[in-house]
Protein backbone atom coordinates (compact mmCIF):
# COMPACT_ATOMS: atom_id res chain seq x y z
CA UNK A 1 0.00 0.00 0.00
CA UNK A 2 1.71 3.17 -0.80
CA UNK A 3 0.94 6.19 1.64
CA UNK A 4 -1.21 9.33 0.69
CA UNK A 5 1.58 12.04 0.22
CA UNK A 6 -0.76 14.58 -0.82
CA UNK A 7 -1.24 15.14 3.54
CA UNK A 8 2.53 15.56 5.63
CA UNK A 9 2.58 16.44 8.45
CA UNK A 10 5.91 19.46 7.99
CA UNK A 11 7.51 22.46 10.41
CA UNK A 12 8.59 25.52 10.07
CA UNK A 13 12.34 25.48 10.51
CA UNK A 14 13.62 27.88 12.91
CA UNK A 15 16.32 30.53 11.49
CA UNK A 16 16.73 31.94 8.47
CA UNK A 17 19.05 30.28 5.78
CA UNK A 18 21.63 31.40 2.93
CA UNK A 19 22.09 29.37 -0.24
CA UNK A 20 26.15 29.88 -1.43
CA UNK A 21 27.19 28.94 -5.21
CA UNK A 22 31.68 28.09 -4.35
CA UNK A 23 32.78 27.80 -8.05
CA UNK A 24 36.31 26.20 -6.83
CA UNK A 25 35.24 24.76 -3.59
CA UNK A 26 35.22 21.00 -3.09
CA UNK A 27 34.56 21.73 0.46
CA UNK A 28 33.87 24.71 2.83
CA UNK A 29 36.26 26.66 4.60
CA UNK A 30 34.13 26.25 7.98
CA UNK A 31 32.05 23.55 9.27
CA UNK A 32 28.97 26.27 9.58
CA UNK A 33 26.77 24.31 6.89
CA UNK A 34 23.61 22.55 7.08
CA UNK A 35 23.92 20.67 3.92
CA UNK A 36 26.49 20.75 0.98
CA UNK A 37 26.01 19.17 -3.02
CA UNK A 38 29.13 19.15 -4.77
CA UNK A 39 28.60 19.12 -8.45
CA UNK A 40 31.09 19.70 -12.08
CA UNK A 41 30.46 23.68 -11.55
CA UNK A 42 31.21 23.59 -7.84
CA UNK A 43 29.63 23.03 -4.60
CA UNK A 44 26.13 24.47 -3.41
CA UNK A 45 26.39 25.45 0.87
CA UNK A 46 23.74 25.78 2.65
CA UNK A 47 23.95 27.44 5.78
CA UNK A 48 22.50 29.93 8.41
CA UNK A 49 22.34 33.65 7.43
CA UNK A 50 24.64 35.34 9.12
CA UNK A 51 23.71 38.48 10.80
CA UNK A 52 25.52 40.88 8.39
CA UNK A 53 24.53 38.69 5.34
CA UNK A 54 23.14 40.69 2.02
CA UNK A 55 22.42 37.24 0.72
CA UNK A 56 18.90 36.44 -0.15
CA UNK A 57 17.39 34.85 3.15
CA UNK A 58 15.51 31.56 2.75
CA UNK A 59 12.99 29.78 5.11
CA UNK A 60 12.73 26.08 5.39
CA UNK A 61 9.88 23.46 6.06
CA UNK A 62 10.67 20.27 6.84
CA UNK A 63 9.09 17.01 6.89
CA UNK A 64 7.72 15.68 10.90
CA UNK A 65 7.32 11.91 9.66
CA UNK A 66 10.18 10.07 8.55
CA UNK A 67 10.12 8.33 5.04
CA UNK A 68 12.77 6.62 4.09
CA UNK A 69 14.08 6.58 0.11
CA UNK A 70 11.30 4.06 -1.34
CA UNK A 71 8.18 6.10 -0.97
CA UNK A 72 7.23 7.85 -4.18
CA UNK A 73 5.98 11.12 -4.63
CA UNK A 74 6.82 13.11 -1.18
CA UNK A 75 8.53 15.58 -2.64
CA UNK A 76 6.75 16.09 -6.30
CA UNK A 77 3.44 16.59 -3.20
CA UNK A 78 5.10 19.87 -1.99
CA UNK A 79 7.14 21.17 -4.56
CA UNK A 80 4.19 20.93 -7.15
CA UNK A 81 1.67 23.24 -5.51
CA UNK A 82 4.28 25.86 -4.32
CA UNK A 83 5.30 25.82 -8.27
CA UNK A 84 1.85 25.86 -9.59
CA UNK A 85 1.75 29.09 -7.04
CA UNK A 86 5.02 30.26 -9.18
CA UNK A 87 7.01 30.18 -5.24
CA UNK A 88 10.58 29.10 -5.82
CA UNK A 89 12.46 26.55 -3.74
CA UNK A 90 15.70 25.42 -3.29
CA UNK A 91 15.40 21.22 -1.39
CA UNK A 92 18.17 19.35 0.88
CA UNK A 93 16.86 15.88 0.77
CA UNK A 94 18.07 13.91 3.47
CA UNK A 95 17.30 9.82 4.09
CA UNK A 96 14.13 10.90 6.19
CA UNK A 97 12.71 13.56 4.52
CA UNK A 98 12.94 16.88 2.32
CA UNK A 99 14.17 20.42 3.56
CA UNK A 100 11.90 22.52 1.02
CA UNK A 101 13.76 26.16 1.24
CA UNK A 102 11.25 29.10 0.39
CA UNK A 103 12.28 32.87 -0.10
CA UNK A 104 12.33 34.05 3.17
CA UNK A 105 9.72 37.09 1.96
CA UNK A 106 7.11 34.39 0.61
CA UNK A 107 7.54 32.08 3.76
CA UNK A 108 3.70 32.56 4.57
CA UNK A 109 2.44 32.29 0.98
CA UNK A 110 4.21 29.12 0.79
CA UNK A 111 2.33 27.92 4.19
CA UNK A 112 -0.87 29.13 2.81
CA UNK A 113 0.03 27.02 -0.72
CA UNK A 114 1.13 23.87 1.15
CA UNK A 115 -1.73 24.34 3.43
CA UNK A 116 -4.27 24.33 0.59
CA UNK A 117 -2.70 21.58 -0.56
CA UNK A 118 -3.76 18.98 2.22
CA UNK A 119 -0.57 19.51 4.33
CA UNK A 120 -0.77 20.55 8.24
CA UNK A 121 1.78 22.48 9.24
CA UNK A 122 2.85 21.99 13.05
CA UNK A 123 4.09 24.79 15.25
CA UNK A 124 6.71 23.03 17.53
CA UNK A 125 7.06 24.76 20.63
CA UNK A 126 10.31 26.41 21.17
Amino acid sequence: MVPDVSAQRLHRVPGRFVVEHLAHATLPEDDEWIALVRAPEGLTVVREAPPWSEAEHWTGFYGDSPHGTDVPGMLAALVGPLAAAGVPVFVASTYHADLVLVPEHRADEAARVLADAGHRLVVRPG
